[in-house]
């Protein structure tokens, strides 16, 4: 109504004016009988009124469809009465509609090719990063073990850089499956062998009962532990040689927690650790910090359904939970 009243609001102000007018060329001209004239004005006031009720009540579903906010896109595409601006509009957002759909698919298309390209690059990189760590192997030491840290180091950013393309289709990436997560933390673990060894920082995993088991995307899962691993080994060197890894059931929830007891998070910083590339104070400490781990945590377990904790208090180690829900924890089921 609004919206109806602001369109034709030039129309009842000139109207108004035009029936004053007419009435004081009436009185200027020496008629001074303006019954008659008010009677006409009245007409012309109710046939104005009239006309307002019937073009507002035949397009007021026109005027709703534009004072109210839609819900999806394809709400652009319902008629209204078939009046010619209404038909008109229709058109003009029909066309748009498909502009969009076309600027869309050609986007998503440009997406996949440098998501594939992507993929491609990294395993490609990979392959040479084998071959010097074979060469490696022959050669004395401390230069072998440096190599092999260095190679170790371009393997995890490779790996960063990759899941970073995937996380802008991540719900195509999806493969949810029961894990066991005894089983996933031994394979991280295993994986991140020389790092613990170079870092002099192990793990220690305890778990409240055997083949605890979530639904879950094991490759995600894999990564983000590893991210939380990686995090606790970096801020944990040369204060603390261990971090604790635990597995236990809480209220019903399934809860996969990493703990370590180096620096912790500043309480300035708490509020930002899982922005994008954002470091913080550490990250000022440790150079080798990009701001992506605990984003990419979070953003991959936010689709996924799960919840981050984490608790921290600086100089004395952080805490990171990933939480799975009552109905991820197939155990309880």
């Amino acid at each position: 109504m609004k919206l109806f009243l602001k369109e034709h609001a030039l129309l009842i102000v000139i109207q108004i004016i035009q029936f004053f007018v007419i009435l004081a060329i009436y009185y200027l001209d020496g008629y001074h009988n303006l019954l008659p004239a008010l009677y006409a004005v009245f007409l012309g006031l109710f046939f104005l009124g009239g006309y307002l009720l019937y073009h507002y009540y035949s397009r007021r579903l026109f005027y709703k469809r534009l004072t109210s906010e839609m819900e999806s896109l394809d709400q652009s595409l319902q008629k209204t009465e078939q009046a010619p601006i209404s038909e008109a509009l229709d058109r003009l957002l029909k066309n748009q509609y498909k502009h969009y759909q076309e600027q869309i698919k050609r986007l998503e298309s440009r997406q996949a090719e440098h998501l594939k390209f992507m993929d491609q690059w990294v395993h490609q990189m990979k392959t040479p990063l084998s071959v010097i760590e074979l060469i490696a192997q022959n050669l004395d030491e401390p230069d072998s073990s440096n190599i092999r840290e260095e190679t170790d180091r371009m393997k995890t950013g490779l790996n960063t850089i990759l899941y970073m393309a995937r996380l802008r289709t991540i719900e195509q990436d999806f493969q949810i499956k029961p894990v066991e997560l005894a089983k996933l933390v031994s394979e991280v673990n295993h994986e991140n062998k020389r790092f613990y060894i170079r870092n002099q920082v192990y793990p220690q995993f305890t778990q409240d009962k055997d083949g605890m088991l979530v639904e879950t995307d094991e490759k995600w899962l894999f990564f983000m532990l590893s991210q939380l691993i990686h995090n606790a080994v970096k801020y944990s060197k040369g204060k603390s040689k261990t971090i604790s890894i635990s597995i236990y059931d809480r209220a019903g929830e399934a809860v996969l927690e990493v703990k370590d007891y180096g620096v912790g998070i500043p309480e300035s910083d708490k509020q930002r650790v899982f922005e994008p590339f954002y470091t913080g104070e550490n990250g000022r400490k440790f150079r080798e910090s990009t701001g992506m781990g605990l984003y990419l945590t979070s953003e991959a377990a936010k689709q996924l359904g799960h919840r981050i904790e984490i608790d921290s208090k600086a100089g004395e180690g952080t805490t990171v939970r990933i939480i799975f829900s009552v109905t991820q924890n197939i155990t309880t089921l």
